[in-house]
């Protein structure tokens, strides 16, 4: 008799191709690679997820999770450690070798094609939202008492998150978490000149 089919399991298909889009890119993702890891025929990727774009959201949405987004660490105080947290996490995970190299959110969407703009819209509007989580932080650290009143806040956070994604750049080039540490290092003494007023302006 039989066996019967193998049960489909969804989550653990999303996964592999959250790995597939992190690793090679939205266009350097094939429809044959997603089929191929994924264990499936297209028509069961069409059933299961509507779409390449569609599954391309979904991945997108798993990796930005609470559990993994590299906006994680900022609900720490105060804003110092806060910031340092979540720059050291994203050293470590950007560095990672059990998993694909650096950013999803930074680098899977870059070089794209007519008609997949929309693609670059969805990265852009979340690496906007990183940056509007590091400028809330710093401004509640400003309302708490912990960062300085005259701190630019925006202007802050725009160099925060430069570095972090900076480094997402770097581990596709070999950075390790090491040599990704020393470049927080310097991130936080930056910071400390700046909210010091010791440094100038960025």
């Amino acid at each position: 008799m039989a066996g019967r089919p193998r049960k489909f399991d969804r989550g653990a298909a999303l996964r592999t191709a959250m790995e597939l889009f992190w690793e090679h890119g939205y266009e350097g993702t094939s429809l044959t690679m997603l089929t191929s890891a994924m264990g499936i025929t297209p028509t069961s990727l069409y059933a299961a997820f509507g779409s390449k774009d569609a599954l391309f959201e979904e991945a997108v949405t798993l990796y930005n999770s609470a559990a993994s987004s590299p906006m994680t660490r900022l609900d720490l105080s105060p804003t110092r450690d806060a910031i340092e947290a979540m720059l050291r996490r994203n050293a470590d995970a950007y560095a990672d070798t059990g998993t694909p190299l650096g950013c999803m959110i930074v680098l899977a969407a870059t070089n794209l094609g007519r008609g997949h703009e929309h693609v670059g819209r969805l990265l852009a509007d979340l690496r906007a939202q990183d940056l509007a989580k590091v400028t809330q932080r710093i401004e509640r650290g400003i309302a708490e008492g912990d960062v300085p009143e005259g701190v630019d806040a925006p202007a802050l956070a725009s160099y925060l998150v430069t570095v972090s994604q900076g480094m997402a750049l770097r581990a596709r080039d070999g950075c390790t978490a090491r040599e990704a540490h020393t470049v927080v290092d310097a991130a936080m003494t930056a910071y400390d000149a700046i909210t010091a007023g010791a440094g100038p302006a960025i």
